[in-house]
Order: structure tokens, then sequence, then C-alpha cells
């Protein structure tokens, strides 16, 4: 997915690059509203408010008259008018710093599964297919498995990549718009009902002191705990 950095501070904007880039997305950057707006159409501007040239507001209005681009403005601006304001001029989220990298991500994506719902295609792993376009989850001989949002929203995070670890921090930023630490106890919590929904708990495996992980096969052929990196901090 390719990502337009609109951001004035060199130091702040080199260290989200290397982050975002680490995240195997497409990062430019732009300095300048003028540099931001000749720009070619990404997938999704982030989008800084304190530009030296032009207001960010009014950058998002424009980027937003001119296509579909999805927006996440970015800035210091935390007062609830400021985020109303960003919001009213077209940007599908607002992010005020500092922010952690796993709630980012988070609100990447679920910001791009607003404005691309069929983006995501349908998963099946050990007989269990999650459709994220539909919001359906089907077990064994096509039989509908009933999930609360939340539930889906998990088992949905984790069939993104399917026998990939993602960390705790990163379920919480992205289902539950929070990365505080009281909130591991909740997402312990839906895990365990998930499962037992599910019909098979070896279906999601936890991996002790990191996350959760979608197993891809019977026995994964590791130790619990061993795997590809986690995603997220």
């Amino acid at each position: 997915m390719r990502i337009l950095l609109v951001e004035d501070d060199d130091r702040f904007a080199d260290a989200l690059l290397v982050a975002l880039r680490r995240q195997g997305f497409e990062v430019s950057r732009a300095g300048t509203a003028a540099a931001a707006l000749d720009a070619p159409e990404p997938d999704l501007v982030l989008l800084d408010l304190g530009l030296p040239d032009l207001d960010g507001i009014e950058v998002c209005r424009r980027l937003r008259g001119g296509g579909d681009v999805a927006i996440i403005a970015i800035t210091a601006r935390g007062d609830e008018r400021d985020r109303v304001i960003g919001l009213r001029s077209g940007a599908d989220d607002y992010l005020v710093k500092p922010f952690g990298l796993a709630e980012l991500s988070a609100r990447i994506d679920a910001v791009m599964r607003r404005v691309r719902p069929s983006a995501r295609p349908a998963v099946t792993v050990r007989g269990l297919r999650v459709d994220p376009a539909r919001r359906l989850v089907t077990g064994a001989g096509g039989t509908e498995i009933a999930l609360t949002r939340k539930e889906f929203e998990l088992l949905a995070a984790l069939a993104r990549e399917p026998g990939v670890v993602v960390s705790r921090e990163r379920l919480l930023a992205e289902v539950w718009h929070s990365t505080w630490p009281g909130g591991r106890r909740t997402l312990d919590v839906h895990m365990a009902t998930l499962r037992a929904k599910l019909g098979d708990p070896a279906v999601v495996q936890t991996v002790h002191g990191v996350g959760y992980r979608l197993a891809v096969r019977d026995g994964t052929g590791e130790p619990e705990g061993a795997g590809r990196p986690a995603k997220g901090p």
C-alpha cells in the first residue's frame, strides 16, 4: 500500500518513515502543503495539520475535493474542537501526538477497511472461513458461527496473516482503540469466548508473553512462542 507522509518535522518524519517501511508499506514524504498537493495520489495520506505554508485543515479539504484518498490527520492539536474540525474537513481518522506504532498501524488498517471494504479476501484456515467483506464466519459444512463484533474483529485481525503472531498491544489498539495495559485481561477473556465458539480451541494459539496467532494447520511443528515476529511493538 502506498502512503504519503505529510510532515515538516524532519526527525519525526524520518523515524516514522523507517517504522512504516519496516511494516511493509511503500512510503514517500512531503514536507510542505504544496509538495503534498502536487504528489501522485497514494492509497493513504498521513497528514500533519501544522504545516509551514498552509494550514493542514485546508490541505485536507483540497485532498478530499480532489479524490477518494484515505486521510489520517496526525497532529499535536488534541482539543475536541480541533478533532471535530479535522474530521469534518474530510479526514477519515484523527491521531494525536505522541502515539505508538501499534496504534497507528491499527488505525491504518481500520481506515482502509472502511474505505475499501472488499480489499480483504476471505481466508480459510483449518475448515474455518473468515470473510471480512461480509463479516461472516463459517465452520465445517458451511455452518455460520455467530460472533460478537469484538470477537469478529479479533478473529479478522488474526486471519489477515495466518500463522503470524499478532501482539496483544496491536490487537488492543485495533479492536479497542486503546493500548491501556489493563485491557489485556479483557482481550484474554474475549479470546477465550472466541475459542469456545469456534469449536476448535487450538485454532487460535497463545504465544506467551507476546500475543496470539491463527494456526495454519493441525500442529504448527513449532514450540509455543516460536514463529515469525509479532506485528506491532
